[in-house]
């Protein structure tokens, strides 16, 4: 077999390698990326969890101070029934009616808290909700990536073992340096010269010595006889007809 296509065997080998390797480190971002989405969603039902837990906080906290009062305005009214005195009497039912003002406002900023409960827990229902149904979607999601990653480990095993093998088939050690130097320069190294005589890796015109190397190669090829490096001017790619 001719070198040079003992050298394209193995580079479709490398391709699909690097093809694999670029997924590999690909698919880890990807979950991290849906990953750092579910916690975005996290966050805003948490939130929405403060939210309920502050309105529900002061309901209780309204709650609280109106008994305090109203059991103050007891304390008031018990005392008040064994004055004796008018002034007394009448100093106290100021102090019960300063405290009654107070009931009457703590009571209305309770109602006022109370109502504002049951958005609070409608924004917190709604945010579980979604918060629910996107990480059954992000768990998924995850575990298909997993189960790829699991995947392209062991395809890219199998394509390890391959390419040891085509690289044995390679018998010319100058080529094989060659090929190995370059590759993780250029890609591919192994390219076609056009018959317009243009490199097919960058693109550019050869001078007509290159063309006619390449067709002594091919030749020499076709012969079972050893092939000499025809590189591109430009890029350095090894090219062949």
């Amino acid at each position: 077999m001719a070198v040079i296509q003992t050298l394209i065997d193995l580079q479709e080998v490398d391709g699909r390698i690097r093809e694999l390797e670029l997924e590999l480190k690909d698919l880890p971002r990807r979950k991290a990326l849906e990953t750092a989405r579910l916690s975005g969603v996290s966050a805003d039902l948490e939130a929405a969890k403060a939210g309920q837990e502050y309105a529900s906080q002061r309901v209780k906290n309204y709650e609280a101070d109106a008994q305090a009062l109203k059991d103050k305005i007891q304390q008031l009214k018990s005392t008040q029934a064994t004055l004796k005195s008018n002034k007394e009497y009448q100093q106290y039912s100021i102090q019960i009616d300063l405290v009654s003002h107070d009931l009457e406002t703590t009571e209305n900023s309770q109602i006022a808290a109370m109502d504002d409960l049951p958005s609070a827990e409608k924004r917190t229902s709604d945010a579980q909700a979604k918060f629910d149904a996107e990480k059954g979607g992000v768990d998924a999601f995850c575990a298909e990536i997993d189960e790829r990653i699991a995947s392209v480990k062991a395809e890219l095993d199998e394509c390890m073992k391959e390419r040891a093998e085509k690289a044995k088939l390679v018998a010319d050690p100058q080529f094989k340096l060659y090929y190995e130097r370059l590759r993780t320069k250029r890609w591919p190294v192994v390219v076609s010269l056009t018959h317009e005589g243009v490199c097919d890796g960058c693109h550019l015109v050869q001078p007509p010595s290159v063309a006619q190397m390449a067709d002594a190669n091919e030749k020499l090829g076709n012969e079972g006889r050893p092939q000499r490096i025809v590189a591109c001017t430009m890029c350095g790619r090894i090219l062949y007809r």
